[in-house]
C-alpha cells in the first residue's frame, strides 16, 4: 500500500470524513510493515518543548521554494509546524525520485541530524509551510540533556530508514505500470470523493508529481493516463483524475510486465 498522504488537497476531505493524510506519502508495499512516524514532539513535557523551540528559527516557506538542497552543507534538522516538504533525490543525469511527501510533526533533514556533512537529497515545500529549524550543534547538546529528544530523533529515523528500504523494494520489484496502479488505488482511499462518472481524486499531485512518485517520466505518465481514458479505466476531468475502473486497476496491479 501507499503510506497515508500528506495533506495534498487544499481544504478536500476524503470520502473517510478523515482530513486528509497525517503523516507521509511513499511507495511501499505494506503499510502496516511500517507502521506511522512518531512525531518528534510528542514525548516531551511542556517546559522540554519550550527549551527545543527556544533554540529554533522559525522560517516560513511558500509554495515550491527550496528548504535545503542536494549537495549542500548540512547543519541540523527542520521540524514541520504546517505544510508539507517534498524531500528527493536528483541523478546525475538530473531525473528525480520523490522519496516522500513529510507532513506536521516530522522532521526532515536526515540522515545526518547534527552537523558536519552534506545533504544526501533535497527538500522544498510542496505548500507552503512553516518549519523550525533546529541546528546541528544546539540539537546535540538539547539530546543530551533531554532523553525523550534523543529517543524522539531514534525513532523518527528508524520510521525514514523503514520508509525508504520499502521503497527501494517496491522500485525495484514491481513494473511502472504496477506502481501506477497502485498509486492511483491509494490515492482513491485517500481523496477519493465520489462523482456520477466515478471517483475523483480531489488532489493537487500533477503528471509530474505522479511520474516522480513512480520513478517514471511525465511523458509516460501522461500517455499512460490517456490508455487508460481510452479504456474507460480512468477519465481526465478539469486536471483532476476521475477512476471509473477500479476493478481493473487492481488487476493492473497485479500484472507482472508493463
Amino acid at each position: 500500500m501507499l503510506m497515508q498522504a500528506a495533506n495534498a488537497v487544499r481544504g478536500a476531505v476524503p470520502a473517510t470524513g478523515r482530513p486528509a493524510g497525517s503523516s507521509s506519502l511513499l511507495l511501499t508495499e505494506n503499510q502496516q510493515s511500517i507502521g506511522g512516524p512518531p512525531p518528534l514532539m510528542d514525548k516531551l513535557t511542556l517546559r522540554e518543548r519550550e527549551l527545543v523551540l527556544k533554540q529554533g528559527r522559525r522560517k516560513v516557506l511558500n509554495r515550491g521554494q527550496t528548504l535545503f538542497s542536494q549537495g549542500g552543507r548540512h547543519d541540523g534538522i527542520w521540524l514541520i509546524e504546517s505544510g508539507r516538504i517534498r524531500v528527493f533525490y536528483t541523478s546525475p543525469l538530473g531525473r528525480e525520485i520523490t522519496l516522500a511527501y513529510w507532513h506536521v510533526g516530522n522532521f526532515v533533514g536526515g540522515p545526518e541530524v547534527f552537523e558536519g556533512t552534506l545533504h544526501q537529497w533535497s527538500g522544498v515545500a510542496s505548500s507552503n509551510c512553516s518549519v523550525v529549524h533546529l541546528p546541528g550543534k544546539e540539537l546535540r547538546t538539547l539530546a543530551a540533556e533531554i532523553p525523550n529528544l534523543a529517543i524522539g530523533l531514534i525513532e523518527g529515523l528508524t520510521f525514514k530508514g523503514k520508509c525508504y528500504s520499502a521503497l527501494a523494494q517496491m522500485l525495484g520489484t514491481r513494473s511502472i505500470t504496477q506502481r501506477l496502479a497502485h498509486l492511483l488505488l491509494h490515492l482513491v482511499e485517500l481523496y477519493g470523493v465520489e462523482d456520477a462518472d466515478g471517483t475523483v481524486i480531489a488532489a493537487a499531485f500533477t503528471h509530474a508529481d505522479i511520474a516522480h512518485m513512480v520513478g517514471a517520466t511525465r511523458q509516460w505518465v501522461t500517455i499512460s493516463l490517456k490508455r487508460m481514458q481510452e479504456k474507460g479505466i480512468v477519465l481526465t476531468k478539469r486536471s483532476q483524475i476521475v477512476v471509473c475502473r477500479p476493478d481493473v486497476l487492481e488487476e493492473m496491479r497485479g500484472q507482472a510486465g508493463d
